[in-house]
């Protein structure tokens, strides 16, 4: 049986917070523990404030493709100044909507760059993406290692618009001890036909089925404890999700 336990015992996270050690507290506090298979699904904005990535738009001075693009979308040329620093590409540019590819090669709104739930800390702030959110994943386990050497996974979640569909869902852009994405082809159906196309999200499946307790507005639970699956495939990290450009079919 599949069970999601929200981890709320957390509070605001500011910047050099030990998230380790927090979210190691928020699972003894909620009676829980890591164990194999267990996967430690943390939302993007925590990682994002344990290490700092907040900017000050006052001390952004756009330059003139951000005013331009400003224009058309309706921001703040500041807030998109900053986008175009975080981004390789703008896809997408309309009033009140500006899609680029993120550095990381994740496709989202605003490169990922958010102002709410980030916190009383002052100023006109904006928070960026973990600069390496597979890393980041990556050195959240090997802490937590020290303390459950049990072979779980860590997600680092964050929620994305999808094309042609209305609202957000929650998707993996770190992993680590986990497998984002499992390869099916090649294997068989319940009928013998061969698998040419399947792929399985499981990052984005497990980073989804978390959201159902993290929520996306003031709900404040910045984490949960998915207890139940089990893979028998090596782990591999949240970007290899990633479609390459090459692949991209909607240019």
């Amino acid at each position: 049986m599949l069970n999601i336990q929200a981890l709320n015992a957390i509070g605001e996270v500011r910047p050099g917070d030990d998230l380790a050690a927090l979210l190691a507290a928020a699972l003894r506090a909620a009676g829980a523990d890591l164990q194999a298979f267990d996967i430690l699904v943390v939302t993007q904005k925590i990682v994002s404030k344990a290490e700092g990535r907040f900017v000050d738009l006052a001390g952004v001075a756009p330059g003139a493709e951000a005013r331009r693009l400003a224009e058309v979308t309706r921001k703040d040329p500041r807030l998109v100044e900053l986008v175009l620093a975080e981004s390789s590409a703008v896809i997408r540019s309309v009033p009140h909507v500006l899609i680029t590819r993120h550095r990381s090669g994740h496709v989202m709104a605003n490169a990922g760059i958010d102002q709410s739930n980030i916190g009383s800390a002052g100023g006109d702030l904006a928070l960026l993406l973990p600069v390496d959110a597979d890393a980041s994943a990556r050195r959240l386990r090997e802490a937590l290692e020290s303390l459950w050497p049990a072979g779980f996974g860590v997600l680092v979640s964050d929620s994305f618009g999808r094309p042609w569909r209305y609202g957000v869902t929650n998707v993996a852009i770190g992993a680590s001890g986990f497998p984002a994405l499992i390869d099916r082809r090649g294997t068989r159906d319940r009928d013998g036909r061969v698998l040419e196309v399947t792929q399985v999200a499981l990052g984005d499946m497990a980073a989804s089925a978390a959201g159902l307790v993290t929520g996306e507005g003031a709900e404040g639970v910045p984490a949960a404890l998915i207890r139940g699956l089990s893979w028998d495939v090596t782990a591999n990290p949240a970007s290899a999700l990633i479609r390459p450009v090459t692949e991209d079919l909607f240019r």
